[in-house]
């Protein structure tokens, strides 16, 4: 059972929620429709349709600098790439902070930062491409451009079409911490061949579940069109450089994370158990290169702004050339699935009409790294935001109601917004720290196997001295906490900035040790010596 207060304007709503894990993650996108239809007696959404909207002159780009300063400052984001369009034209692009923590550098228009999730609307721009070319039909099943396309269940895996491989709406679930702990062996090619181990846990197009894999599917599917006698990785990249990202004008995007670290990057940050901002380890976002579709792009301020604008033109490049076309462009954006009252997932991107106004976007998170970016294609806006942080991930939604306050002269909502998820993080860290014992307590620790392997997600090494207890999965380690839970189980929580959150409860079956993980609707058991 969970609380959870709901805020409308400047009002609040409290709602209490009484379900089972897995059932919540996999009617997420209806409990969201649910809650979003209760408002404070009285409450009125504030509505921008039929506005006109102000020009994005100098001073109201200063103001949405200030702001995104000032939110920067409260949730302790170290350096944002941001960028602004107006009628189509970019009128700001530029950096605030610095890339990294402890360092001089500062961020600029041409810092890359981990885009993640916004890998997905790029990929399926490269499907449209193939649409135009006709050598793909948005309405044809996969298995019959892709043969060996196969998900766990045989009678989904037939009625997938192509324009399904990004729609979130299939019943494959996220099922994310088998390609998180296991990718060191990884490869293209065996990402497909674990979708055929995946099982639908609701009937196809019933519910929003965000799954990766399939959307890595969609671009090796579309790379493998295009260079079919390539290596599925190779095929994609090359497909993505030569028909998105060379034309588009995106010179530093790139999926080569040697080349993005090598040059002028963004380095990934994350708060420690006590709220401070520390730099991150990036071991754990390697773990999407096998599965790069989804959300292994690299990408600056400067890039992203002509992705956005290449939305808002409708496919047209700022030479007059028709890159893609408008209808296949905008089939991107056809509604696939609810995601709530206002709002509804296409393929890879979103379109919300939460104000009176239709509002594209999509956001991306990996561990230290939070994006999103908005267009406005009545008004020819947009905007972009790339963050090294995973408080980032606060700004987004107040950020877009900013720039809807300053075109249209909307109610002052965000600034507050801004200072609630700042105090309400700073409480949730306070109040989680309270019940973690660092270090691990030794009497728990002294009852932990030294070795674990799990099946799905791979082998776990237990490191203990003085200065504490590492749980090492091999891609990547962490310190852990413990903490005594209310049903008087144990746990440990990895702590490290980059690899915090995972929780590890310890048991016993069999007459053996073991560690149980979850997911939304998965368990997994790392068993001793196994």
């Amino acid at each position: 059972m969970q609380a959870i207060a709901l805020r409308a304007g400047t009002a609040w709503t409290v709602a209490i929620l009484d379900g089972t894990d897995p059932t919540v993650e996999k009617r997420g996108a209806a409990v969201g429709l649910v809650f979003e239809s209760l408002r404070p007696k009285g409450y009125k959404r504030e509505s921008f349709a039929g506005r006109k909207a102000h020009e994005l002159d100098k001073e109201r780009i200063g103001t949405l600098i200030s702001f995104a300063e000032n939110s920067m400052r409260q949730l302790g984001v170290p350096g944002v790439g941001i960028a602004l369009i107006d009628h189509g034209k970019v009128v700001y692009e530029g950096g605030l902070g610095v890339k990294e923590l402890g360092k001089p550098e500062r961020v600029d228009e041409n810092t890359v930062f981990m885009a993640a999730s916004n890998t997905k609307g790029m990929t399926t721009l490269l499907l449209s491409e193939l649409v135009d070319q006709e050598k793909l039909k948005w309405d044809q099943p996969v298995i019959e451009v892709y043969p060996s396309f196969k998900l766990g269940n045989a009678d989904t895996t037939k009625k997938v079409l192509v324009k399904h491989l990004i729609c979130a709406c299939t019943g494959l679930p996220r099922q994310d911490l088998e390609w998180l702990f296991e990718y060191k062996s990884a490869t293209p090619a065996s990402e497909l061949a674990l979708l055929g181990t995946m099982q639908p846990t609701s009937k196809f197009g019933e519910a929003f579940q965000y799954s990766n894999l399939m959307a890595a599917a969609a671009g090796y599917i579309g790379g493998h069109i295009v260079h079919p006698d390539q290596e599925l990785g190779a095929a994609y990249d090359a497909a993505m450089q030569e028909m998105i990202f060379d034309p588009v004008g995106m010179k530093s995007t790139t999926f080569d994370y040697a080349k993005a670290l090598a040059g002028n990057h963004a380095s990934p940050h994350g708060d420690d158990v006590d709220g401070n901002p520390k730099v991150s380890s990036m071991d754990i976002n390697y773990s999407i290169v096998p599965a790069r579709p989804a959300g292994a792009v690299w990408t600056s301020a400067a890039d992203l702004s002509r992705y956005v604008q290449l939305e808002l033109s409708q496919g047209k490049l700022p030479n007059g050339k028709q890159l893609v076309s408008a209808e296949n462009l905008l089939m991107r954006r056809s509604p696939q699935v609810q995601l709530g009252e206002d709002s509804s997932y296409g393929m890879g991107l979103i379109t919300d009409h939460t104000y009176g106004v239709q509002v594209v976007s999509h956001g991306g998170s990996m561990s230290g790294f939070k994006s999103n970016w908005w267009a406005l294609p009545e008004y020819g806006v947009g905007a972009v935001l790339l963050t090294n942080s995973d408080n980032g991930g606060m700004m987004e939604g107040p950020f877009e109601r900013r720039l809807l306050e300053v075109l249209f002269d909307g109610k002052p909502e965000a600034e507050a917004e801004i200072a609630s998820r700042a105090a309400a993080h700073k409480a949730a860290l306070a109040k989680d720290r309270e019940r973690l014992v660092i270090p691990a307590a030794l009497e728990v620790v002294s009852g932990l196997a030294k070795h674990y392997s799990s099946k799905e997600l791979g082998e776990l090494e237990v490191h203990s001295s003085n200065n504490g207890t590492v749980f090492d999965l091999g891609e990547w380690k962490s310190t852990v906490a413990s903490r005594k839970n209310d049903d008087g189980t144990m746990s440990f929580i990895t702590i490290d900035p980059g690899a915090d959150g995972f929780e590890f409860v310890v048991g016993e079956r069999g007459g053996k040790k073991v560690l149980t993980i979850r997911d939304g609707q998965h368990e997994y058991t790392f068993t001793e010596g196994a």
